[in-house]
């Protein structure tokens, strides 16, 4: 009987103190998620496409002899820049000197025989009209003197090719550029109908980039300009990212795109000129170029993290509204650019991007929003927004790469 009442006094205590451990359970249960959040604001986007390109000279000239003999004596250094004009090989020019002397010999023989067949047919002309001597000798007379002047005409066209032949025996730099090395030493015997280069000699400031690019991405681009999508400036800006993964400093334009598509590869080659004072650049070398495409105006750069995909394919983000719920919208979403989604609808300016905690909150449900920033780089959270700090655009700064 003791025990009985005992239980029964002992039961209304038990009750109350599992009443009590519940109520922070409860509480627990009806704190609201906190998630992370960016403020979108609208602005200007500037478009880039990324391919893989080469470096070739701007100007290439290959030295060959124009005649035949035996070189005497180089007169650069391999690896200089030259200038146009420079004496880079000389050839033994005796033969060629004999050649001239022998050429002018025979202009002398021929002037001379023009000189007197010049008197005599004066002389005959005169008799002609007085009908000393027949029209016959006088006719003569006019031819002889006519082959003269075809011979004197001869030999001043053997005397200019002689000195242009001369002049050959001295190779000089047709362009400015840095030469290569020699493929002949002094001594070697070289030929005008020759096809190895003596060595070559490329122009390296300014210099080309050719860059390959799908000729579907041409397609889009173009559509893109043609229905207003994009703003195009007339001299597309290109920046270069180097093998060690550095970048280039100096800013290249885009020179012309080639008017046929690879029919084996589906591409078309591109060119773009950049400076190189440094000769940095070297022909042959390969590099990533980056290519502005254009602007897009009042667009969104929303962080890739931010956004999913439905079962339809659709891009879809979360966005918490002004009463502090969850709101699910479809973004309208044009491509990536670095780390970050170029959205140009679906979006409010101001309007509160989740990018972290979303998974833990549904559609309609309320939460706890807390503003945050992205590290440019990586897109990755970095340290909390102070309140007080926050911009008045409320936007999130993405570096375009």
């Amino acid at each position: 009987m003791t025990r009985s009442i005992l239980c029964l006094a002992i039961a209304p205590l038990l009750l109350a103190g599992c009443s009590e451990d519940n109520k922070p359970a409860s509480a627990a249960a009806s704190k609201p998620t906190v998630v992370s959040v960016v403020a979108m604001q609208p602005q200007t986007v500037t478009l880039t496409s990324e391919f893989g390109g080469r470096i070739v000279a701007f100007n290439a000239a290959e030295i060959r002899p124009q005649v035949t003999g035996l070189i005497v004596k180089r007169e650069f250094t391999e690896g200089s820049d030259v200038k146009a004009g420079d004496l880079l090989y000389r050839i033994d020019p005796d033969t060629y000197q004999a050649a001239l002397a022998s050429a002018e010999a025979t202009l002398a023989r021929a002037q001379a025989a023009e000189r007197n067949a010049a008197t005599k047919t004066e002389r005959l002309k005169r008799l002609n009209d007085e009908r000393a001597v027949s029209s016959q000798d006088y006719e003569d007379a006019l031819l002889a003197l006519g082959q003269a002047k075809a011979d004197v005409a001869s030999a001043e066209a053997a005397i200019k090719s002689a000195r242009i032949n001369l002049g050959y025996t001295e190779i000089r730099a047709p362009i400015d550029g840095r030469i290569d090395a020699s493929t002949v030493n002094t001594g070697a015997l070289v030929t005008s109908a020759q096809t190895t280069a003596l060595t070559t000699i490329r122009q390296l400031d300014p210099i080309y980039v050719e860059i390959s690019q799908p000729s579907e991405n041409l397609l889009r681009w173009r559509q893109a300009v043609r229905d207003g999508k994009l703003k195009h400036a007339d001299q597309t800006s290109v920046r270069l990212t180097l093998e060690d993964g550095s970048s280039y400093q100096l800013k290249g334009k885009l020179q012309f795109a080639e008017a046929a598509i690879s029919e084996t590869a589906g591409s078309v080659t591109v060119r773009a000129v950049f400076p190189n004072p440094d000769h940095l650049l070297l022909p042959g070398m390969y590099v990533r170029a980056i290519i502005e495409d254009g602007q897009i105006d009042s667009a969104y750069l929303a962080p890739q993290r931010a956004i999913d995909r439905n079962v339809a394919g659709d891009a879809i983000a979360k966005i918490v509204g002004a009463d502090g719920k969850i709101v699910e919208r479809k973004l309208g979403v044009a491509r990536s650019q670095g780390n970050a989604w170029i959205v140009t609808g679906g979006l409010s300016p101001g309007d509160r991007l989740v990018v972290e905690g979303g998974q833990r909150a549904r559609s309609g449900d309320a939460v706890e929003a807390k503003e945050v920033k992205l590290d440019p780089a990586t897109g990755d959270l970095a340290a909390a927004a102070d309140p007080a700090a926050k911009s008045e655009s409320g936007s999130v700064a993405v570096t375009q790469r």
